[in-house]
């Protein structure tokens, strides 16, 4: 697919670009303790930042540090500005991102992956903007959650997955979020490893959309990684 259709389907004001509470503190806690005795300022790049809240609340929750946001809408770096963010219209994909080689202490992928055509190049470009032993904090849907190994068992499409950029079938749900790649966590190591990325961990998450009578077992998965909600990965520049 090229970045055309993709470009004019996120500038569509109906696609979500907030992270959503849940998510926000989740970033910022992970980014707090990443940052645990590091000497401000580091300097931390949060790729595909959408409108800026969840990026804005990891500044407040650690001063003291530069935190620039990127985005390739212009519409949502326009909500963006109104947090006082240092932001760069960019696109991660084929053009490369636009800092230096090096520069970068962390790098922030929050829900982003699922949505890239090239991952393999966005990652490369990743590494190489992070210093020697610069931290990735990454973020996706996991295509083997609890419930949709039950969907998948009984002919439904799986949670997360799309078929078409322009509705929903076959699949729980009504909102199309443009994802493009799925991930276990199995295949997410196993690219973030090919990349470049050593002392890789991943933990689990809960999903803000499981119904609300099934959300302790969404809780107790987060245990299980391989069959939680969400992939939450931390992986080093090799």
């Amino acid at each position: 697919m090229t970045a055309g259709p993709l470009r004019g389907f996120y500038e569509q004001p109906e696609v979500p670009d907030q992270s959503g509470p849940d998510r926000a503190r989740r970033q910022a806690r992970m980014l707090r303790e990443v940052l645990e005795g590091v000497c401000p300022p580091a300097v931390i790049v949060d790729i595909g930042c959408g409108d800026g809240a969840a990026t804005a609340l990891a500044a407040r929750a650690n001063p003291g540090h530069r935190i620039l946001g990127l985005d390739w809408s212009a519409d949502s770096l326009g909500r963006a500005r109104a947090h006082g963010l240092a932001l760069i219209r960019a696109e991660a994909e084929p053009g490369g991102l636009p800092i230096g080689s090096g520069q970068a202490d962390v790098v922030i992928m929050s829900e982003v992956i699922e949505h890239l055509v090239d991952p393999d190049s966005v990652l490369e470009e990743v590494r190489r903007v992070l210093r020697p032993g610069g931290t990735l904090l990454l973020s996706t849907p996991n295509l083997a959650a609890w419930y949709n190994r039950g969907l998948l068992a009984l002919g439904v499409q799986p949670v997360f997955t799309e078929v078409s950029l322009r509705g929903v079938f076959g699949r729980p749900g009504s909102q199309v979020a443009g994802h493009l790649r799925v991930f276990t966590r199995r295949a997410l190591i196993g690219l973030l490893a090919a990349r470049g990325f050593g002392a890789i961990r991943v933990s689990g998450a809960c999903y803000h959309d499981v119904p609300r009578p099934l959300r302790p077992l969404d809780q107790a998965f987060c245990a299980w990684p391989a069959a939680a909600s969400i992939l939450l990965a931390q992986a080093a520049k090799r």
